[in-house]
């Protein structure tokens, strides 16, 4: 009776397979670490994971990697990864930042943006529309994301598409709260923010460009703000 011989790590079978396995890892993590199902600083164990997944730890070590490059999960000195908290006492400042650059992309891209550039932001737009319709959490923080990015970049400043970028990776897990303040259906007159945004941008209108890209970032900002304060407390009254 023969003995199939391991297949080699670097055989074609082997990567795709591994490939898989961190695709499968990744796509996971990031929706779990999107949708505050995993914690802001809690451990991630890559022993678990390999358990949970039917796979070696290497294709889950190459997905920390990838979750890493987006700011969603750190790797300490000790080697022992966690999800990347957020920075709560520096929100005023990502705040202001966060304003800024919706503002500033905005303008630019009523002065920049070419048709093509136009029609990549509007089918974008009508992605999140769905996402929106059909309460799917992930997909409307993912296509939001690549919204005001697409805009960033029709405004030809690549450092401050740069940075917004930054920024709006960064901000996404807030986002998560945002939605959830609205138990994840979000009111029509937030979706047509953006219909309204595109049509100064499409009019090349930098005043009302402006305007309302203020105006958007500042409902957004209020609206975390209000979720983070919210009263909770189920004890308060009670009689003792």
């Amino acid at each position: 009776m023969s003995v199939e011989e391991p297949i080699p790590a670097d055989h074609p079978e082997t990567k795709r397979k591994r490939g898989q396995g961190v695709g499968a890892v990744y796509d996971t993590l990031k929706r779990e670490i999107l949708n505050l199902t995993l914690d802001p600083g809690s451990a991630i164990d890559e022993v678990k994971l390999a358990e949970r997944f039917g796979i070696s730890r290497t294709p889950v070590r190459e997905a920390m990697v990838k979750l890493a490059g987006e700011g969603l999960v750190v790797t300490l000195p000790n080697r022992f990864t966690i999800v990347a908290p957020i920075d709560f006492p520096n929100l005023p400042q990502f705040f202001d930042a966060l304003t800024l650059m919706y503002r500033v992309t905005t303008r630019l891209a009523a002065v920049n943006r070419t048709e093509a550039e136009l029609a990549r932001i509007w089918v974008l737009q009508h992605d999140y529309t769905r996402a929106v319709e059909a309460r799917d959490v992930p997909m409307m923080i993912e296509v939001n994301r690549n919204f005001h990015a697409q805009i960033a970049k029709a405004g030809k400043n690549r450092y401050y598409a740069e940075l917004f970028e930054r920024l709006l990776d960064e901000g996404r897990r807030l986002l998560r709260l945002y939605y959830s303040s609205y138990n994840d259906k979000l009111p029509r007159i937030y979706l047509q923010e953006h219909e309204v945004m595109l049509a100064a941008i499409e009019k090349q209108d930098v005043d009302a460009a402006d305007r309302i890209a203020k105006a958007h970032a500042e409902q957004i900002i209020r609206q975390i703000q209000a979720s983070m304060t919210e009263d909770r407390r189920l004890n308060a009254d009670i009689t003792l």
